[in-house]
């Protein structure tokens, strides 16, 4: 039989010491821890209690998680009970006491005291009881010992001198044979056993109750007291379950989970982004919350739909709707649920808490998540708590769930349900404080309608969105849009659409005049080349001009002094030409 564990830390596989007291692990799931280890070995322990408040069964796992557990045989001998109806009672919870007893591990006793029998003749002592339970454990090699109970023990005694001496006796008697005792006692009217002696004698005392408070059932356990060693004082619930005993402590006994850096994506892209642009920390614990219609459950879904593409399994817990109504529900916004269920990728469990109550829900939630070992567990919503228990009862049953959920590295997303006249930073079952993410999912209400907004008001270790965002849930699911303000503010709905229809109006009027004033300037760049074009031809034809001009100047003149020549050629001038000027002046000083 593998035993489960409910904190972070696990009970401990063989006896430990705290100090100098030895400790006798118990294996009964949670009780060790409260006890810091298990009951003193080698001492007496009273488990005592009303009727039918669980001890006779604690009794019996005991003996049998000693002898499968630890490989310590035991020896339960029952003043009550045949052996017979102890098999019978116990087989339910998978405890096989014929195969046990004959592979020798344990062994049980039936004592009939019948007080008609009984007749006060003389001195009244134990010492037949003591060879008889003598034999047996030297028989088996018991280390472990249960005497169930002590009223019917002692029920034909009555004379209390006797009687209190005798369980003086048989206390001391157990503790010199070196066992690890626990004695069962009906609780009494103002004591905690009707002898009000076995509190006193025993080293260890435990109290169980069962009560019934607002027509919901439930158990208790209070370690009264416990001799040389350090102990959970408070009240415990517990709770019978088809694996036996199960004791819920409040919380873990150290906050020692280890935490990754890893990111996984919440399934909606914009939501990644306002969470720093990568999602949730992978066993980190999330919480949505929001009035109703805000659309709390299809948020939870995106996230669902995203492990299981991830190949992750995912672990559902439906407090309000039945799985198929969730299934048919996601496919209006685009989320098939059904296929993932098929592969065994996610798994409902559909359940009121009314049903149950708060501690027998819890229980079957681990039971479900040992099974089934997912790597993201969604609780919608967490606020249905509210209907079995009052805030402080649900707060710790939350925080005791949430820390299991840490410890096993598993990544929570719970909803829960506000009404508009809570304070921002509350919810009604009070875990605000112990989750990492808060994403609050709002009403926005303007222009006679209304709409929906998200925003993230807390998120350990990232940087993340401080804006409010309007979400729209459509026909391919979430779609969280870009914050759009305007002069007064936020907007959201027909007042955005307005809006942005306005905007986009003054954005054409823009781009019109914009596209107007360039075909302006067009226009005018044209018109300037037109301009350069036609002067630069008016440059050219004058120039042509100027240079037709030039040349017929310079042809006249050529002309005329080739007229000039001509003429005085026919004149008959005397024209030098320089070489002869230059002859006839050289010779001219001799002349």
């Amino acid at each position: 039989m593998g035993r489960k564990y409910i904190g972070a830390v696990p009970v401990p596989s063989q006896a430990s010491t705290i100090g100098s007291l030895p400790k006798c692990p118990t294996g009964i799931q949670g009780l060790d821890e409260v006890t810091a280890g298990g009951l003193p070995r080698g001492r007496s322990t009273l488990l005592c209690g009303s009727a039918g408040s669980g001890k006779t069964l604690l009794a019996m796992e005991f003996i049998v998680r000693g002898a499968v557990d630890y490989n310590e045989p035991g020896v339960f001998m029952s003043f009550e009970e045949t052996a017979q109806d102890l098999t019978a009672n116990v087989a339910p919870l998978g405890f096989d006491l014929e195969r046990l007893a004959k592979k020798k591990k344990i062994f049980i006793d039936h004592v009939q005291i019948d007080r008609s029998h009984i007749e006060e003749t003389g001195e009244y002592d134990l010492e037949a009881l003591f060879i008889r339970l003598s034999d047996a454990i030297d028989t088996t090699g018991a280390k472990r010992v249960v005497l169930d109970s002590v009223e019917a023990l002692f029920s034909g005694l009555s004379n209390l001198a006797i009687l209190r001496s005798e369980l003086r006796r048989l206390f001391q008697w157990l503790k010199d044979k070196g066992v690890t005792a626990v004695i069962t006692g009906e609780q009494g009217d103002g004591s905690l056993t009707r002898h009000g002696l076995e509190e006193y004698i025993s080293d260890c005392v435990i109290l169980l109750d069962h009560r019934v408070t607002d027509q919901m059932s439930t158990r208790r356990l209070r370690i009264v007291k416990y001799r040389g060693s350090a102990h959970g004082t408070n009240e415990f619930p517990f709770l019978v379950g088809k694996h036996g005993i199960s004791v819920l402590p409040i919380t873990s006994v150290a906050l020692e989970h280890t935490v990754s850096s890893e990111r996984i994506s919440t399934g909606i892209k914009r939501l990644d982004t306002m969470l720093g642009s990568k999602g949730f920390y992978r066993g980190t614990t999330m919480l949505v919350s929001g009035t109703g219609g805000t659309g709390k459950s299809s948020l939870a879904v995106h996230f669902v739909d995203a492990t299981c593409r991830r190949g992750e399994r995912c672990l559902y817990f439906a407090l309000e709707e039945s799985a198929s109504q969730i299934i048919r529900n996601m496919r209006s916004i685009g989320i098939d649920l059904d296929r993932w269920k098929k592969k065994g990728l996610l798994q409902f469990y559909c359940s009121r808490p009314t049903t149950h109550g708060l501690e027998t829900l819890l229980l079957q939630m681990h039971d479900l998540i040992i099974q089934f070992e997912p790597q993201v567990v969604i609780m919608d919503p967490a606020s249905a708590f509210t209907l079995v228990g009052n805030p402080t009862e649900i707060n710790l049953m939350l925080t005791r769930f949430l820390d299991f959920l840490k410890a096993r590295k598993v990544t929570t997303l719970l909803t829960t349900l506000t009404s508009g006249s809570m304070p921002l930073a509350a919810t009604e079952s009070g875990i605000s404080s112990i989750v990492d993410t808060w994403l609050i999912l709002r009403e926005i209400e303007s222009n006679g309608e209304r709409n929906r907004g998200i925003y993230i008001l807390k998120s350990r270790g990232m940087a993340h969105s401080n804006q409010i965002h309007e979400f729209l849930i459509t026909d391919r699911g979430i779609d969280v849009l870009d914050v759009y303000a305007g002069s007064a503010g936020v907007l959201s709905g027909t007042a955005r659409l307005t809006q942005e229809a306005k905007d986009k109006a003054e954005n054409r009027v823009r781009e019109l005049e914009i596209q107007r004033k360039r075909r302006e300037l067009k226009r005018r760049r044209k018109e300037l080349d037109e301009n350069i074009e036609s002067l630069k031809r008016r440059f050219e034809a004058e120039t042509e001009q100027l240079e037709s001009f030039l040349e017929e100047e310079a042809s006249r003149s050529r002309i005329l002094t080739d007229d000039r020549r001509q003429m005085g050629r026919m004149r008959r001038a005397d024209v030098l030409s320089p070489a002869r000027k230059d002859t006839r002046s050289q010779k001219s000083p001799e002349n």
